[in-house]
């Protein structure tokens, strides 16, 4: 029944099911109750979640019975939906890869010509094929695509790849990158004609912004000698200038800054080099420019 609220679209179950979830709920959702459920509305928003199949996803919004879902960018490209992807989310990251056995694994992408390869995504790969010249058999498999060469079925096989374990076990090796993959915001594309709709999609994708970025940054808190600030300010790699506080101790100061995440502890040392001591790295819920 169509109550005005904007009807999310996620993963039942699978690898992008709970990141989604825990994204949401970073955002301020509050979402309960939704483990037996097809349809659940957030307590403080005017939002519903529909759990769906993943591969169900891009046609549920390109028809409109979604507004918008949260789904692998692999999906959205393989269905080939007219939707609009309004936002990458940062999470679920993995590639669509060729993969062959030891005893037949391609020089060069020239190698591929005349093999026959298995895939679940024959759209994909047929784009890639066609963008590198190439001429190859796709063979369209729902599941199960990695056990296809000990078949005798394909030569090679297309398969999404995050760990490896897979292909591993069944003694493939990754050759080529065919497509990159994470979880992506997508919307119906008449979505923008209903304003109350976007304007909550506005304030969604906002908030998820907000939530993306601080998992990206840390806040860092020290104690540095007065004489040293100039020297840790240029070690600092802050997003803005940082934030420097006066002691009791007139010889030192406290300096707070949001860094990169990923910066940290290759600055550390040189930080403690420039005399800087207790020095705290602390997690960031939001972050709101």
């Amino acid at each position: 029944m169509e109550n005005g609220n904007l009807k999310l679209a996620i993963q039942k179950k699978g690898r992008l099911s709970e990141k989604s979830l825990e994204l949401l709920k970073l955002c301020g959702l509050d979402i309960e109750n939704y483990s037996e459920r097809l349809i659940v509305s957030a307590k403080n928003h005017k939002l519903d979640l529909l759990f769906l199949r993943d591969d169900d996803i891009p046609e549920y919004v390109q028809d409109g019975v979604a507004d918008i879902g949260i789904v692998g960018e692999d999906v959205v490209y393989e269905k080939q939906a007219n939707i609009t992807v309004s936002e990458k989310l940062g999470f679920g990251k993995c590639k669509l890869m060729i993969a062959a056995p030891s005893n037949g694994m391609p020089e060069s992408l020239e190698d591929l010509n005349g093999k026959t390869i298995a895939t679940s995504y024959p759209n994909i790969l047929k784009l890639f094929l066609n963008a590198n010249n190439l001429q190859a058999k796709i063979i369209q498999i729902s599941g199960s695509v990695e056990i296809a060469p000990s078949l005798g079925v394909a030569d090679l096989i297309c398969d999404i790849v995050s760990t490896g374990n897979t292909l591993r076990m069944n003694k493939l090796n990754k050759s080529f990158n065919v497509f990159d993959s994470e979880a992506v915001m997508i919307s119906n594309n008449d979505l923008k004609k209903n304003e109350e709709k976007y304007a909550i999609l506005q304030d969604l994708i906002a908030r998820m912004r907000s939530v993306l970025s601080a998992k990206k940054s840390k806040y860092l808190m020290m104690n540095i000698p007065k004489n040293s600030l100039e020297e840790i300010t240029r070690i600092i790699p802050s997003l803005k200038s940082p934030t420097v506080l006066h002691l009791a101790d007139e010889a030192s100061l406290a300096v707070h800054a949001v860094i990169p995440a990923d910066r940290f502890w290759s600055i550390v040392n040189d930080l403690k080099a420039a005399g800087a001591t207790g020095i705290l790295l602390l997690p960031i819920e939001n972050m709101i420019f």
